[in-house]
């Protein structure tokens, strides 16, 4: 590759074939070769006008791909490099954004130990939560992969005009709303589902117990926090004699997935058809799926899932290869990105 004419470069941080497949895609829109790891033995030679891409796949293990991240990144900086670029599909620990019980908030530890080791900016979609841009000290791009899906939705999906969106969980609502709004659909949700687990009165939140001290007072006995019950679970909106379109950011342990879609079957649902942006489908996510009342599962390439698509036939894979190109061309010549956020608002 010309140097001097392109002005920066692109690695992936996986060496392996199937990692660097959605790496090769985008290199290719963008007319650019696709670097090789062994360069940065040489990182010495980074030369202080260019701008360095790096390109970081979620594959199964997830912590060796961070630390690979994160010596690449630090190499870079090292090297006087002028601008480190994490292409970052699916950011890592997003689930992990709040504390619980007193817990680590990692996707904040993630995003200090990037900035640490060199990193000016990073390309990433569908954040988990939008609010995790806010654990970053530099600019972050959340890029969009609805307007991919509901391209799949219109193109693939014969009939789907007598289609419903469906939230699998009341937190998925504003998602499902956002997509059943563009598409011109109903919206339906599914309320019922445990909100919590049995384990969240063992926290230690009762304890130590109220007892009275050797100066005859007792501790304080704050009010009692009432247990959640479970609610029937029930359909909200009617999805009889429609195709039922479940959409999400991830689809990881697909249990609640497979739930859903008795419910919907129960209630009449001819077709069910399961949205996400992120396919993480680990453990015997492919035999559960091949096993339901689901009809295909259509995710984006930002997680490979290659392994998953042999075991079950029902897994559809969506490229956004062309949105992740175009945002690095954009941060390159330093053009808005305000284009890959038309008709975007703030609720979406």
């Amino acid at each position: 590759m010309n140097i001097a004419k392109s002005g920066y470069r692109v690695f992936s941080a996986n060496s392996s074939v199937a990692c660097t497949e959605l790496a090769k895609k985008i290199t290719e829109r963008l007319g650019v070769e696709l670097g090789k790891s062994v360069v940065f033995q040489e990182s010495n030679r980074a030369q202080v006008n260019m701008s360095f891409f790096i390109f970081f796949y979620a594959t199964r293990d997830v912590n060796t791909a961070i630390m690979e991240l994160l010596v690449m990144a630090y190499a870079l900086k090292t090297s006087c490099a002028k601008n480190i670029i994490g292409v970052i599909p699916y950011f890592p620990y997003s689930k992990q954004c709040k504390m619980r019980k007193r817990g680590s908030i990692v996707s904040k530890l993630l995003a200090s130990m990037l900035a640490k080791a060199g990193l000016t900016h990073i390309i990433t979609m569908d954040l988990h939560q939008k609010e995790i841009q806010g654990f970053f000290s530099f600019p972050v791009d959340n890029l969009r992969a609805s307007p991919f899906l509901i391209q799949f939705i219109q193109e693939e999906i014969p009939d789907y005009r007598n289609a419903i969106i469906v939230a699998k969980s009341p937190s998925a609502a504003k998602r499902a709303q956002s997509y059943a709004e563009r598409l011109r659909l109903g919206l339906a949700v599914i309320h019922g589902e445990a909100q919590c687990s049995e384990s969240d009165m063992a926290d230690g939140r009762h304890s130590p117990p109220c007892v009275r001290n050797t100066t005859g007072h007792t501790g304080l006995e704050l009010p009692l926090m009432m247990a959640k019950e479970k609610p029937p679970i029930t359909v909200v909106g009617d999805v009889g004699g429609r195709i039922a379109i479940i959409v999400d950011d991830i689809i990881d342990d697909v249990g609640d997935f497979v739930a859903a879609a008795e419910i919907l079957k129960e209630r009449g649902a001819y077709k069910i058809y399961i949205m996400a942006t992120h396919g993480l489908l680990s453990a015997d996510a492919p035999r559960l799926i091949e096993e339901s009342a689901i009809d295909e599962v259509v995710v984006t390439n930002t997680v490979p899932h290659e392994v998953q698509k042999l075991q079950c036939p029902k897994i559809k894979t969506v490229d956004v290869s062309m949105i992740l190109a175009e945002a690095i061309r954009r941060i390159h010549n330093g053009e808005s990105m305000a284009y890959l956020f038309r008709n975007i608002t703030v609720d979406d």
